[in-house]
């Protein structure tokens, strides 16, 4: 202990006295998710980075100290699935850019049409979330023909970036997270309000003979699609002649060589069972998004090493005849059967209560240190991030939350919140208006 202590000493002594984008949180609760809690903790900030994180430092003449006593630093947590800078007010088509027409579209990529100034983005934040994966959505809704385009089958590329930055290129993380695939079904899940694509019989405009055609054409045209883009592949590395360049299956190679996963929204156990065949067929990495059931595919994802993104458990059952904890509990289901997992809120406006989607989580099974990992380390993970994010340990970004509690429990509040070293303005929309009519004579 001497030893890393004297390490960490001779190091700080180097560093200009006074440096800004240096500093040491001490004297609080460190919970690194990666390793047990360390009680009377420091962590040492330098040029973006963690430099340190122990129990023993005595900071040199002149660094920046942030006094932790009876506080918590926990990493920031990350969102593995928004429409975050995607998406403005839902009611109005004009801010909403989470999809285009078309059925195919792999070249499409979210990055660049995330709104920076978005006001969602500091409303999440301040509640420590420090990254999201923005992932593209279906554009259609009609099913084709006279009622409207065609939801999207491949609808473009999701991106996991910082909550900071003045352009996306400063937010960036991941410019590919991975393929947003949706999965075709035969029936839509049908719940309150009913569902458009849903047969006349569940609330919908289709006729179960309409759907299943709907259906098979989609997943035809889905395999067609694969496999023009594996001849794509081969005619390019093979330099044949007259080979022409074609934006869409360029987009497709990295998830052709497994350099690139595909995020497949599937709700249904028969969803998920298409999306496991899918991945036996094409050999290309799946993750699934969003799954409302787990049925009898648990032992299937486990073998197979397929991650999933859970939804928000504060939802109503899939069916009238499912249970009534059914989303509460479908984390713990994940959990017993192996599969690892993290949390996604599948949204905007609601991406700030992330923390309490893993707390209602806990409160139906699922164990807490379970429930940190999946919106920290295990999204990390399954993003192929965790050299960088989820976890506080030297030589990752420094993505720190300040709290003076646990982030599960509705009351803790987020004291400070750091995004690569950088301490961020908890200002928000929501906190101004909060105050502006508290205020109110």
């Amino acid at each position: 202990m001497k030893s890393i202590a004297f390490a960490f000493l001779f190091a700080a002594a180097a560093l200009v006295a006074g440096d800004d984008d240096t500093f040491l949180i001490r004297g609080a609760t460190v919970h690194p998710v990666a390793s047990a809690e360390i009680v009377d903790g420091f962590v040492l900030v330098r040029d973006g980075k963690i430099a340190g994180v122990g129990r023993v430092f005595t900071p040199p003449k002149g660094m920046r100290v942030i006094e932790g006593k009876g506080l918590h630093v926990y990493p920031g947590m990350i969102d593995s699935g928004t429409q975050m800078g995607l998406s403005e007010i839902g009611s109005t088509r004009e801010s909403v850019d989470t999809g285009e027409l078309g059925k195919f579209d792999p070249q499409l990529r979210a990055e660049i049409a995330i709104n920076p100034s978005s006001e969602h983005i500091p409303v999440t934040r301040a509640n420590g979330i420090t990254s999201v994966v923005s992932l593209p959505m279906s554009a259609g809704g009609g099913g084709g023909g006279r009622r409207g385009p065609a939801p999207s089958i491949i609808a473009g590329q999701a991106a996991l970036v910082h909550l900071d930055g003045w352009t996306w290129e400063e937010m960036d993380i991941l410019k590919s997270a991975g393929m947003s695939l949706r999965i075709p079904t035969i029936l839509a899940p049908a719940g309150r309000g009913g569902d458009p694509d849903a047969p006349p019989a569940l609330g919908g405009r289709y006729s179960f003979a309409e759907a299943r055609r709907n259906y098979e054409t989609d997943l035809r045209e889905l395999r067609d699609f694969f496999e023009h883009a594996r001849r794509y592949q081969k005619a390019k590395a093979a330099n044949e002649k007259g080979f022409r360049p074609d934006l869409k299956f360029e987009a497709m190679l990295p998830v052709l060589e497994g350099k690139e996963p595909v995020v497949v929204l599937a709700a249904r156990e028969r969803a998920i069972r298409d999306a496991v065949q899918l991945a036996d067929q094409q050999k290309v990495r799946v993750i699934i998004a969003n799954p409302r059931e787990i049925g009898k595919m648990g032992p299937e994802l486990k073998a197979r090493n397929i991650p999933a993104i859970l939804g928000p458990t504060l939802e109503l059952p899939l069916r009238d005849d499912d249970p009534y904890d059914a989303a509460y509990t479908l984390p713990d289901q994940f959990f017993k059967a192996g599969v690892k997992f993290a949390f996604g809120s599948f949204d905007n406006e609601f991406s700030r209560n992330l923390p309490y989607q893993a707390a209602t989580a806990v409160a139906f099974g699922l164990p807490h240190e379970e429930a940190l990992k999946a919106i920290t380390l295990n999204a990390a993970q399954i993003w192929g991030v965790s050299d960088r994010i989820g976890s506080i340990e030297e030589g990752k970004w420094a993505d720190l939350m300040i709290t003076d509690g646990d982030p599960l429990e509705a009351k803790t509040q987020v004291k400070q919140l750091f995004i690569k070293g950088k301490n961020v303005d908890l200002d928000n929309k929501q906190k101004r208006l909060y105050e502006k009519y508290m205020n109110r004579p």
